[in-house]
């Protein structure tokens, strides 16, 4: 089959590779019909993530249609239309059984590499590295699906794939995000960074009652897509001073009571910290970008929430701590817990709530998804999500 596969940083590549098989008898393998660059592959584009091999199959954001079963499976059979979400988890630890999918602990095949690097393990993840149980991913055109029974959704046939494709990760890290921001029914709510996280992030702020949400980027399409599709008023800057003036301005000098930092490891700052990082990159001293939350933590109304589903990776220098402290914020982050909020959010969309694919500005076929990362990465042609068909 072809499949996109990692051979380095900045280099992906689509490659023939087997077909995967069944390896064991709750798995189930799907032929994909739809999937997604995500925001964190660019992470893995970036060299940023630790762990890769070459050859790894990439993607986490997918669905199609379930062409074997093993033996054991229960929920499916051949023929289904299913969505997948990206963490992998058992379904009975002491984790899934809270809904705390992400947290999984018997799921992440290389569980002692996690630990080493992290303390514990998390769950595994399609296309992720091998501290991450090296699953292959799902930009290919059939993917296995451990654990079958307890992670994808089947969805009906008067949802289009474009609808449904985006429940496999990011509607629900939008949403758990603002979950996670503990919004009060009216208060004001801000969102650093404007791409599809934020824009769901958005989007769901205004479903748990926001009574104001301020989108902050420094990107004209992104921003004119949070102003027309998700009714935000925009702050269309990410200079410190500036947004620090806009929005205790917008506030009354209090800051939002919920902030939201949609944006994660790969922050650019001023020219002076971006050229801090280059010489700091230079003597192996570099850590991940710090600068939305080194607002987020200036910003934030005193006793505040910060909600992080930006993705961060490895030691994170700069932060405030002193502040957050002081000033009694809370922070709440973590991979989403995909599988608890498949069914809500599949309702919604049925509904009309919401149509995700409103997100969609490029579609292409997989052949050419080489090229659509480095266009996403660039951030050329106002690209703001690329859907994949193989």
């Amino acid at each position: 089959m072809k499949a996109l596969c990692w051979h380095g940083k900045n280099d992906v590549r689509i490659d023939r590779v087997d077909d995967p098989i069944i390896e064991d008898q709750g798995d189930i393998i799907i032929k994909v019909t739809a999937t997604a660059i995500c925001g964190s592959d660019l992470h893995i584009l970036a060299g940023m993530v630790p762990t890769m091999k070459e050859g790894d199959i990439l993607g986490h954001e997918f669905m199609g249609e379930v062409v074997e079963v093993g033996k054991s499976i229960q929920n499916f059979k051949k023929g289904d239309r299913v969505v997948v979400p990206f963490t992998i988890a058992c379904g009975h630890c002491n984790f899934c059984d809270d809904d705390l999918y992400s947290l999984c602990d018997n799921s992440n095949r290389n569980a002692e590499q996690a630990k080493e690097n992290l303390g514990h393990s998390i769950s595994g993840i399609f296309g992720y590295s091998h501290m991450l149980g090296g699953y292959a991913g799902g930009q290919a055109e059939y993917v296995r699906i451990p654990f079958a029974d307890y992670g994808p959704i089947k969805v009906p046939d008067s949802l289009r794939d474009d609808q449904v494709l985006f429940l496999s990760d990011i509607f629900p890290t939008g949403y758990m995000a603002a979950e996670n921001a503990q919004i009060k029914k009216g208060s004001t709510v801000a969102v650093w960074g404007c791409g599809p996280v934020g824009q769901f992030a958005i989007q769901s702020a205004w479903m748990m009652g926001a009574g104001r949400v301020i989108a902050i980027d420094d990107v004209e399409e992104r921003l004119d897509m949070a102003e027309k599709y998700g009714k935000a008023e925009v702050i269309r800057t990410t200079n410190e001073k500036e947004v620090y003036e806009r929005l205790q301005d917008m506030t009354d000098g209090f800051g939002p009571a919920s902030c939201i930092d949609a944006v994660g490891a790969e922050a650019h700052g001023t020219m002076l910290e971006n050229a801090k990082d280059k010489i700091e990159k230079a003597v192996n001293l570099h850590s991940p970008h710090p600068y939305v939350l080194q607002q987020v933590i200036k910003n934030c109304r005193k006793g505040g929430t910060v909600s992080i589903p930006g993705v961060y990776v490895g030691v994170v220098d700069g932060i405030p701590f002193g502040a957050a402290m002081n000033k009694g914020l809370t922070f709440k982050m973590g991979q989403t817990h995909v599988q608890h909020y498949l069914k809500p959010l599949l309702e919604k969309v049925e509904r009309g709530e919401i149509d995700p694919s409103f997100l969609i500005t490029h579609r292409l076929k997989l052949d050419e998804a080489p090229e659509a990362y480095k266009t996403f990465r660039d951030k050329q042609d106002k690209c703001i999500k690329v859907v994949l068909t193989p």
